[in-house]
Formats: C-alpha cells, structure tokens, sequence
C-alpha cells in the first residue's frame, strides 16, 4: 500500500530534509519513526514532495511511503481505531515535537508525492523595521536594517513571471533542468508591518527561491531598477551581486497535485522533462 503522509516541521534545528549520516535531518527523523513504530527490518524509504534545505520551515510537505499490510497492523496496537489514524498518532508519539504528522491516507494509484506535484507554494519573510522585529518570531522573520519598498519590489517580481530558464538563480548540478514555470510571485506588507512574498511554480531548482528574494531586496532598498532581476535571469548565469537569503525566512506552504485519474501521467511528464 502506497500512504501519503502530510508534515509540519520547524526546520531550525535540521540539517535539511534529506538523511545525512551523522546528522539530524526531518528525512532520518520521519524514517527512524516509522521504522520504529512498524517494526521495520530496514529503514522506511521515503520520497518527498521537496527536499528543503537547513533551516527552512514547511507547513505542508507531503511525503510517500510504500508499506506492505503486516507491517501497517503492527501499527495498530490494541488502539480501537482506524488502521491509517492510529499510525498517525503512533508516529506523533515517536517524533521529535519540531515535526509534526498531520495526517496518514492511502494515496491513489499513480500517486508520487515528488513526480505528481502540480506546484509547490512557499512564503518568505522580511521585516526591515528594527523597532518592530518580534524576537518571538525570530526564527522565521528575517530582519533587515533597510527599509524597503514593497511596490517596487513587487513590480520587479512581475517581471520574472513565466516559463524561463532560471540558472542564474540556481546552483546548478550536473545534467539537471534549470527551466522552470514560475506561477506566481508577489509581495505585500502584512498589518504587523512584515514583508511577505508568495513564490510558486511547478518545481524548484536547488536555492531559487532564496536567490530570488535576494535579487528583490536590492530593488526595495533602492539600489536597483525594477528591471535588474529580469536582466539578470536574462544573461543566465550566477550574479554575485545577487544574495541567497537566509533559510529561516523561508516555509513551503502548501503542494498540489492532480486529480487522480491524472496523477501518474504528470509524474510519467514531469520525469520525462527533468532528470534531478
């Protein structure tokens, strides 16, 4: 049985999603739990919507696991309750209080959490007023001592829109697409006084959305034309004037996926047009 798992994780004390050996990762967290909890011979394999990098934060990651049925009534127990419900909560019980299951359900055929996403929504966020930085929030508001210009910053993000190749805000890796759609990109100043921008596209190369939040901050602070980042997304190659932000401001919100009946014929699409 294929089960699709829906996280929530504080991504400040990870090194990144993806299990690192002597390291603590969300991905060596959730397996270590369900080995644990299912009696598993082996660590669980998992395939995850998006690897998010140290110190980002995500709200709804979704994950796939692939489990035979011995193994999920062992989850059980002497729980009266639904098979699925009580792995949720077995695994609540086991995990570290940085990560949280949301829900367990049997996902349908063709179904690949990674290859079946439609679109990955993530959020960041900026407060460029000192006296009104919350150090409650500190772990996922990045501060700056600049005001910035929310207008200017989203006009520029408009400008981005589309089908592009987005090496320039990408680190590259060997034989792997940089083309991606970006769906949507947008800033405005929330009634706090914080700087929130909406990043979403089919899929994300490795630091894009951080590389394209730091080519908006010189725009907002006024040192660049509304025209900069696209210029620079034009000439297609690593700008050192544009800064990869901090991870901590970032948080994958939400990914979507297909109806069911065509969930295996866009992750067939999508394996076809990237190889990372």
């Amino acid at each position: 049985m294929r089960l699709r798992l829906d996280l929530a994780y504080d991504g400040t004390d990870f090194h990144g999603w993806a299990a690192q050996p002597g390291l603590r990762t969300v991905e060596g967290e959730l397996t270590e739990g369900l080995t644990r909890v299912l009696r598993l011979p082996g660590p669980a394999r998992v395939t995850v919507a998006g690897r998010t990098d140290a110190g980002v934060h995500a709200l709804g990651q979704v994950v796939h696991v692939d489990l035979d049925t011995d193994a999920l009534e062992r989850a059980r127990g002497r729980a009266d309750r639904p098979l699925l419900e009580a792995l949720a909560a077995r695994l609540r019980g086991v995990l570290s209080g940085d990560v949280v299951v949301r829900g367990v359900t049997e996902a349908p055929a063709g179904f690949d959490a990674r290859f079946s996403a439609t679109s990955r929504r993530y959020r960041y966020l900026l407060g460029d007023d000192p006296a009104r930085v919350d150090p409650l929030r500190r772990r996922e508001v990045v501060a700056l001592r600049t005001p910035l210009d929310v207008a200017a910053m989203d006009a520029a993000a408009e400008r981005l829109l589309g089908l592009r190749n987005f090496a320039a805000f990408c680190k590259r890796r060997e034989g792997a697409s940089t083309t991606r759609t970006l769906l949507r990109y947008d800033w405005h100043r929330r009634e706090d006084g914080v700087l929130e921008a909406t990043v979403l596209a089919d899929a994300f190369c490795h630091s894009m959305v951080r590389a394209l939040i730091g080519a908006l901050v010189p725009v907002g602070a006024g040192e660049r034309g509304v025209e900069w980042p696209e210029q620079v997304l034009t000439e297609g190659v690593r700008d050192p004037r544009v800064r990869v932000m901090p991870a901590h401001g970032l948080c994958l919100l939400e990914v979507t996926y297909p109806p069911a009946d065509q969930l295996a014929t866009r992750a067939a699409e999508a394996r076809a047009r990237r190889s990372d």
